[in-house]
């Protein structure tokens, strides 16, 4: 039998070994599982033509490398968006689709919360470095949420790269145009998994919005759970259940 064939792509601040090394050892047998790096962070500066569409290209060329005509895409945060711009641009490659709280899920229908919450993102752009990743993580939670402490002792190489990884992120969003009728068109499953604590006014928003474009959508809460404690790192094995039915059940309406 062959092995699922799976990509997993994080978000924009762990690496992706780093962010689902819990999840593949969870996944176990029988599943071919790539743990992919962002374009964005293949230099030591983001590009400054970076898009969504470099992670769309990364990703392809990943799989043509392999040889893998069709599989599985998971992504979480910033990999969650590229997900699905991946998704309405080859739409054909995918047997289902996994979005763990993708970061933005495209510009159409837009509350005023969301909008208020987006507008808030925007006045990141001139924080001192010290206080930008904090702001920008209280942003993607509830305001009770406490939010993990930094590590203790030095900080690791990749991450004095992260906050202009960040913002050239938050910059490409302003202008990229997710095909809302090619995600309709969209026949493979798929699957969101939703915090209970992250921000209400950002991911269920989100949910709810792909939910109503989306032919087939399944939506799973974790009630204990947030963005920055999310499922592949908080409950591994309940996760790897969840996208294990989804990926078998792409397999078996590609067959």
């Amino acid at each position: 039998m062959w092995a699922l064939r799976v990509v997993l792509l994080p978000g924009v601040v762990l690496p992706a070994e780093l962010a689902f090394g819990a999840l593949v050892s969870e996944l176990g047998a029988g599943v071919d599982a790539i743990t992919r790096d962002l374009e964005l962070y293949r230099g030591d500066v983001p590009p400054p033509d970076y898009s969504l569409d470099a992670e769309v290209d990364g990703v392809r060329s990943e799989a043509d490398g392999r040889g893998w005509d069709r599989f599985h895409l998971v992504g979480y945060s910033a990999g969650g968006s590229m997900a699905l711009a991946f998704a309405a641009h080859y739409p054909g490659r995918l047997l289902s689709l996994a979005l763990l709280e993708p970061a933005w899920a495209g510009g159409w229908g837009w509350s005023s919360e969301h909008s208020e919450l987006w507008a808030s993102y925007d006045a990141l752009e001139n924080l001192p470095p010290d206080q930008f990743m904090t702001a920008f993580m209280r942003l993607q939670v509830r305001p009770d949420v406490e939010l993990p402490p930094p590590p203790r002792g030095p900080s690791p190489p990749w991450m004095g790269r992260r906050p202009s990884g960040i913002r050239a992120f938050l910059r490409t969003l302003k202008g990229y145009e997710l095909d809302r009728a090619a995600l309709a068109a969209f026949k493979a499953p798929v699957y969101f998994a939703l915090g209970g604590r992250s921000r209400p006014a950002q991911f269920a928003e989100e949910a709810d919005r792909l939910a109503s474009v989306f032919a087939d959508f399944t939506l799973e809460v974790f009630p204990d759970r947030h963005h920055f404690d999310p499922p592949h790192r908080g409950e591994p094995a309940r996760l790897a259940s969840s996208l294990r039915a989804i990926w078998e059940r792409g397999e078996s309406m590609a067959s």
